[in-house]
């Protein structure tokens, strides 16, 4: 090594300046001091840059003479390029990295086998078909003529649209920003994907598969038959699975909930799966279960002549406030009921007297009351239909009845100071005057913050209660499964999940269910999408809900929806408008409205 030598350096040419404590380089504009491991001498020179250049020999028939045997750099040189120079040292430094006939370094040159050098060149071959293939397809995207052998190539497109990743090979190469929602839109506009693809739940991580994990037999124990009272599971008409009931006699409130932690243990498989699962993935087109679909035969209440419940009892004073709470296990019998058919039951009078009370008393502790339009969106057989759900005084009254299970089960723990999953939420920052109607709810829930969970009990602000825990679906929800393994434990008498313990398992859980909610409701806004893309210029009621910006916030009930609208008048909160559909970006889950006159 000396000055004017000629180095590869990082598998570029460079020329030795100077040799001192390091070794001063020169690549042509730039000058580096490296060090003497970091370079690999060529040719001893002397030479320049301007000497170098890429010549062109016989490098297979140099190989096939020496397959077999050694080879020094120099002598190779003049045998492919017959001379050693600085170009011809600089063109063998590439055969070696190159490596189809030779490769290793300079002072040790590795001679490959026929059998070695043929796989390699089959390979190379290979990958420049390979490249010429996507090429010709690459070509065909950019013209959106698509083959069917060509969806290969999209694998990478499909991956980032689901967030599964967050880089696409494809869209890098034909120069389109690497975004789930431009991998989506390449999607459809090359008709891989039709608009019926929801990538949602799985950009959120979310299982759409049912949980497979089976639930072990309900055990034999004591249980308190109540299949003489009255029971009634009230929900929607689409509801499938009912995981709670109520019924009230001799001034007793009893909410009956769905047992399968009778049979599920702390930490088992089963409960593992839930926690991971956090809660039923409810979405239009289907319904991923926490728990497995076969246990709902055994545990949901009113599918069986009699169903194994855990009965929250829970005495009431003659202003209907709590007086005592009790837990148990119990048979009951349930009748099933609609929303609709409830509300005008007579048997269930008492129950609609004591939400009547609930509720004023909640409010007059600072409960928060936000009353928005909301729709069931369901996807049957490629056909979506968006309903508005009606208010009914039964879905109020079943509201109420769990809220204050949860209210007493919350106190039940904490005078027995067990550790338990709470949930808190505090108080929001709210405008000194709050607006009326629709436009006043909608202030409101912009207010409100986030709920937060803890074993210790806290404040409840949009609920008006000191303490508060759910406890009412343990089908659906991993929290309130917890709840009643801690439940259960408790009044068995065997070791209960201790507080550390059990606050990581309902993070855990939370962490999950709030990605299920999350799906859940960019699922909603996906199906809204398609199910307005060939409704361009319908025409829809809508109602001002606030000035943001330039723009007004719509809130259009028959959707569930709100939207920002550019509008030429001014309007006032409430005040009714009438807006054009104008486009729709499914990829977005956007539609876009414009005020008409019409």
């Amino acid at each position: 090594m000396r000055e004017k030598s000629l180095v590869a350096y990082k598998n570029k040419p460079a020329v030795i300046v100077e040799i001192n404590e390091k070794i001063s380089i020169t690549l042509g504009a730039e000058k580096l001091n490296v060090r003497e491991r970091d370079v690999e001498v060529l040719h001893p020179g002397p030479c320049s840059l301007a000497d170098i250049r890429l010549l062109k020999g016989d490098v297979r028939s140099a190989w096939e003479l020496v397959e077999g045997g050694q080879i020094a750099f120099a002598e190779l040189a003049e045998l492919v390029y017959g001379e050693y120079s600085p170009a011809s040292a600089w063109s063998l430094f590439n055969v070696l990295v190159d490596g189809l006939y030779f490769h290793g370094t300079v002072h040790s040159i590795q001679v490959r086998t026929s059998e070695d050098a043929a796989a390699r060149e089959r390979k190379r071959s290979n990958r420049q078909d390979a490249q010429a293939e996507r090429n010709e397809f690459l070509k065909r995207l950019k013209e959106k003529k698509l083959l069917p052998q060509d969806s290969k190539f999209l694998q990478d497109v499909e991956a980032l649209a689901y967030g599964r990743t967050e880089k696409s090979r494809t869209l890098r190469d034909i120069c389109i920003t690497e975004t789930q929602e431009n991998a989506h839109r390449l999607l459809l506009e090359t008709e891989v994907w039709d608009s019926f693809v929801n990538p949602h739940p799985a950009r959120f991580g979310c299982q759409l598969a049912p949980a497979q994990e089976s639930v072990p037999p309900i055990p034999d124990e004591d249980r308190v038959d109540l299949t003489d009272l009255p029971a009634f599971a009230i929900d929607n008409a689409w509801s499938t699975d009912p995981d709670d009931a109520v019924s009230f006699d001799s001034n007793c409130l009893f909410v009956h909930v769905s047992d399968p932690a009778a049979a599920i243990l702390p930490n088992s498989a089963v409960d593992r799966s839930a926690r991971a699962r956090g809660a039923t993935l409810y979405l239009p087109e289907v319904v991923s279960r926490m728990l497995c679909e076969d246990s709902l035969s055994v545990f949901a209440l009113g599918i069986s002549e009699k169903s194994p419940a855990l009965t929250f009892k829970m005495a009431l004073n003659k202003d209907f406030s709590l007086a005592s709470t009790e837990i148990f296990p119990s048979w009951v019998k349930v009748t099933r009921l609609t929303y609709e058919s409830a509300d005008s039951l007579a048997e269930l009078e008492e129950l609609f007297t004591f939400a009547e009370n609930n509720l004023r008393r909640r409010t007059e502790a600072g409960a928060v009351n936000i009353d928005l339009p909301e729709v069931h969106v369901m996807v049957k057989e490629r056909n979506i239909t968006i309903e508005p759900l009606t208010a009914y005084t039964s879905a109020n009254m079943v509201r109420e009845c769990m809220l204050f299970a949860g209210e007493a089960t919350a106190q039940w723990a904490i005078d027995r100071q067990l550790p338990f999953p709470f949930v808190a939420q505090e108080a929001g920052d709210f405008p000194r005057e709050i607006l009326s109607g629709m436009a006043g709810s909608y202030q409101i829930r912009r207010c409100m913050r986030p709920r937060s969970i803890s074993t210790k009990p806290g404040f409840h602000f949009g609920l008006g209660l000191s303490a508060y825990t759910q406890v009412t679906s343990p089908l659906r929800r991993y929290g309130d499964l917890l709840a009643h393994e801690q439940i259960r434990a408790f009044l068995k008498g065997t070791d209960v999940i201790q507080e550390d313990e059990l606050f990581a398992r309902f993070v855990a859980g939370d962490a999950s269910a709030v990605a299920t909610v999350r799906a859940e409701r960019a699922s909603r806004a996906h199906w809204t999408a398609v199910y307005l893309a060939d409704k361009k210029n319908s025409l829809w009621d809508g109602f001002m809900m606030e000035k943001r910006g330039n723009k007004s916030v719509i809130m259009i009930p028959s959707l569930g929806m709100e939207t920002q609208v550019l509008l030429r008048r001014g309007l006032e909160p409430n005040e009714q408008v009438t807006l054009k559909l104008s486009s729709v970006k499914i990829p977005e889950s956007e539609a876009v409205f414009t005020e008409t006159t019409q």
